[in-house]
C-alpha cells in the first residue's frame, strides 16, 4: 500500500478531536506555524538587509539587484516542492519528509545568521531545498485527516490560520530584531523556532498512525477494484453509461473466468471509467494553478516593491498623538492574535498531553520564549512613547493579522449555503488583489516621477494589505482544498508540488517586474507602476468569472 493509500484508508476523524476536528489538524497547523515564522521573518528582512548600506550593517546593493535575488531564491522555494512531492510519494511517505525538510531548514537559517557571503547562499541553498521536502508534504497531511469532502475546505482555512500566524509572528519579531538589534539576531531567531517546530512534530507522529507512512507496494484483489469501480461513479461521466450497465459489464465480464482472468479485465474496466474523470479534474487543478500564477506575480510584491514603498516612500516617524496611538495598537495588535493562538495551544495540551508529553513540552517551551521576547518588544516601544519609528517590516504583519482575524469567518462561510464555487472565489481574489494595488496607486499619484524618497500616509499600504488579504483567503486555502479533493490519491503528493510551482513562475516573474521598480518611477511614476499590477489581476479575474461553468462541469460532483 503507497503513501497515498495510508491517506485513503484513514478514518474519517482522529481521536481526539479540538474544535471539532482532528488533534492531527493542530499538530500540522503549530508544525507549520514555525516553519512560516521562519520563512517569513527572514524574508522580511531579505531586501531590507541587501539595499541597507554598509554602515548600517547591510550589504549595500541596488534596489534591482536585491529585488532580483528575491525573487529567484522565493521562486525556487516554490520549485523544489515538485521534487519533494515526488520523493515523499514514492520513497519516504510525508512524515519522514517533513521532518527532513525542517532539519535542512534549520541548518539554512543558522547559516545566513553567520553573514559571510558562502554562509548566506548555503544558508539560502539550504532553505530552498528543505522547503521542497517540507511544504507539499505537510499540505497532503491535511487532507488526509478527512474522508468527509466538504469538511477540507474549513480544515484547510484553519491550516492556512496557522501559516499566517508564523508569519505574523516571524514578519513581527524577526523584523523587529533585525532592524533594531542586529540583521544576524534576527536571521538566528528564524532558526531558533524552526527548529522546535521540528521537534515537535518529530514527538507527535504516532497521532498521525499510518498516515504520511512509507510507502509500501500495493496489491489489489477483485473486492478492492470492484468497490473502486462503483464508487467512482463511472456512470455519472462516461456518456452511454448508467448504473445498471456498469454493474451488468461487470458481472458478464467475470462469469467463467479464471481468477487472472477477473483480474485483468477489473482492471482495464476500471482504468477506462477513471481515466475521463481524472483528466477533467486535472485539467481544473492546471487552470487554477495558472490563475494562481497572476495572483502570486501581484501579492508577492510585499516582499519587494511593497516593501521599498514602505522603507522610502512612507511616513513612518511618528511623534506625539500619533506616536501613542500606533503604540497602543501595535501593542493590541501584537498581543491578541497570540492569545488567540495560546487559547487553541491550550486546547491541544488538554487533549494530547498523555499521548506526546515531549512534543507538546517543545511546544509550550517555544511558546514561552516567544512570549519573552513580545514583552521585552512592547516595553521597548513604550519607553520611547514620545517618538517612534514604524520598522519598514512592520507593514507585512498586517496581511498575516487580517487572515488571523478574517479568517474564521470565511471558514464558516463556506460551511453555508453562501458557499460559492471554486472558480467564483477565485475570481474573487484576484479582483480584490487588484483593489488593493488600486488603493497604492492612487496613494502614489502625488509623487513626482522619479522621485527616489517621499512621505505618503500608512493608509495606503494599509488598505493595500486588507484587501491582498481578502484575495487571499478567497484564493489560497481554499486551492489547497480543492488540489487535495481534485487529485487522485496516488498522485496528491506529486500534484501539491506542481501546485506550488506555480508559485515558482509566479515569484521569478514577480521579482524580475519589481526589479524595474526604479524604470518605471522614471517613465510613469509609481502611480503608474502598481496600476498594472491593478488592472491584471482584475481582469484575470474576470476571465475566471466567465471560465466558471466550463470549470463546474469538468470538477464532476466536486464543489
Amino acid at each position: 500500500m503507497n503513501a497515498s493509500s495510508h491517506l485513503e484508508n484513514s478514518t474519517s476523524n482522529i481521536n481526539p478531536e479540538v474544535l471539532n476536528h482532528p488533534a492531527g489538524l493542530f499538530i500540522l497547523f503549530f508544525t507549520e506555524m514555525w516553519e512560516r515564522f521562519s520563512y517569513y521573518g527572514m524574508r522580511a528582512l531579505l531586501v531590507l538587509f541587501l539595499v541597507t548600506a554598509l554602515d548600517g550593517g547591510g550589504w549595500g546593493w541596488s534596489r534591482e539587484n536585491a529585488a532580483l535575488l528575491y525573487g529567484i531564491y522565493t521562486g525556487l522555494v516554490y520549485l523544489t516542492p515538485v521534487i519533494g512531492g515526488w520523493i515523499a510519494d514514492r520513497f519516504t511517505g510525508f512524515k519522514t519528509a517533513v521532518v527532513l525538510g525542517a532539519f535542512l531548514m534549520t541548518l539554512g537559517h543558522a547559516s545566513l545568521a553567520v553573514e559571510t557571503v558562502f554562509s548566506f547562499y548555503l544558508g539560502l541553498v539550504l532553505l530552498i531545498v528543505g522547503n521542497g521536502m517540507f511544504k507539499p508534504n505537510i499540505s497532503s497531511m491535511v487532507g488526509g485527516l478527512y474522508k468527509d469532502e466538504t469538511k477540507k475546505d474549513g480544515a484547510y482555512t484553519i491550516f492556512y490560520m496557522g501559516i499566517n500566524a508564523g508569519a505574523f509572528l516571524g514578519i513581527m519579531l524577526c523584523g523587529y530584531v533585525g532592524e533594531m538589534v542586529g540583521w544576524s539576531y534576527g536571521f538566528g531567531l528564524a532558526g531558533v523556532f524552526m527548529f522546535f517546530g521540528l521537534l515537535q512534530f518529530y514527538f507527535a507522529q504516532k497521532v498521525f498512525s499510518e498516515i504520511g507512512s512509507k510507502p509500501k507496494r500495493r496489491t489489489f484483489d477483485i473486492l478492492d477494484i470492484q468497490n473502486d469501480l462503483r464508487n467512482e461513479r463511472p456512470y455519472e461521466v462516461i456518456p452511454g453509461f448508467n448504473e445498471k450497465q456498469v454493474e451488468s459489464e461487470i458481472e458478464s465480464k467475470l462469469v467463467d473466468a479464471s481468477q487472472k482472468e477477473k483480474l485483468s479485465v477489473l482492471e482495464e474496466l476500471r482504468n477506462r471509467m477513471r481515466n475521463k474523470v481524472e483528466t477533467d479534474r486535472l485539467l481544473v487543478v492546471a487552470i487554477f494553478a495558472f490563475f494562481v500564477i497572476v495572483f502570486w506575480w501581484a501579492f508577492e510584491q510585499a516582499g519587494s516593491s511593497m516593501t521599498i514603498f514602505a522603507k522610502d516612500y512612507t511616513e513612518r516617524v511618528l511623534t506625539g498623538s500619533s506616536a501613542t496611538i500606533y503604540i497602543w495598537s501595535n501593542f493590541f495588535l501584537t498581543v491578541v492574535p497570540i492569545l488567540v493562538v495560546t487559547w487553541v495551544l491550550a486546547l491541544l495540551f488538554k487533549q494530547t498531553f498523555k499521548a506526546i508529553p515531549l512534543s507538546n513540552l517543545f511546544l509550550g517551551t517555544s511558546f514561552v520564549l516567544i512570549w519573552g521576547i513580545v514583552i521585552w518588544k512592547v516595553y521597548s516601544e513604550f519607553s520611547s512613547a514620545n517618538e517612534i519609528e514604524v520598522p519598514a517590516s512592520w507593514f507585512g504583519i498586517l496581511n498575516s493579522f487580517f487572515i488571523i482575524t478574517l479568517a474564521p469567518l470565511f471558514s464558516k462561510i463556506w460551511e453555508t449555503k453562501l458557499n460559492p464555487s471554486g472558480p467564483v472565489k477565485f475570481a474573487l481574489g484576484l479582483v480584490f488583489a487588484g483593489v488593493g494595488f488600486a488603493f497604492l496607486a492612487y496613494g502614489a499619484m502625488g509623487i513626482e516621477a522619479g522621485a527616489s524618497t517621499a512621505s505618503v500616509s500608512m493608509f495606503w499600504l494599509i488598505a493595500a494589505y486588507l484587501f491582498h488579504t481578502v484575495g487571499e483567503i478567497c484564493l489560497s486555502p481554499v486551492g489547497l482544498s480543492y488540489v487535495s479533493k481534485l487529485t487522485p490519491k496516488r498522485l496528491l503528493g506529486l500534484m501539491f508540488g506542481v501546485w506550488f510551482l506555480a508559485n515558482f513562475f509566479a515569484n521569478l516573474i514577480g521579482g524580475w517586474t519589481a526589479s524595474t521598480i526604479d524604470a518605471m518611477n522614471e517613465s510613469i511614476g509609481l502611480s503608474g507602476f502598481f496600476l498594472v499590477f491593478t488592472a491584471i489581476p482584475i481582469g484575470a479575474g474576470l476571465i475566471m468569472l466567465l471560465l466558471t461553468p466550463f470549470l463546474k462541469k469538468r470538477m464532476h460532483g466536486i464543489h
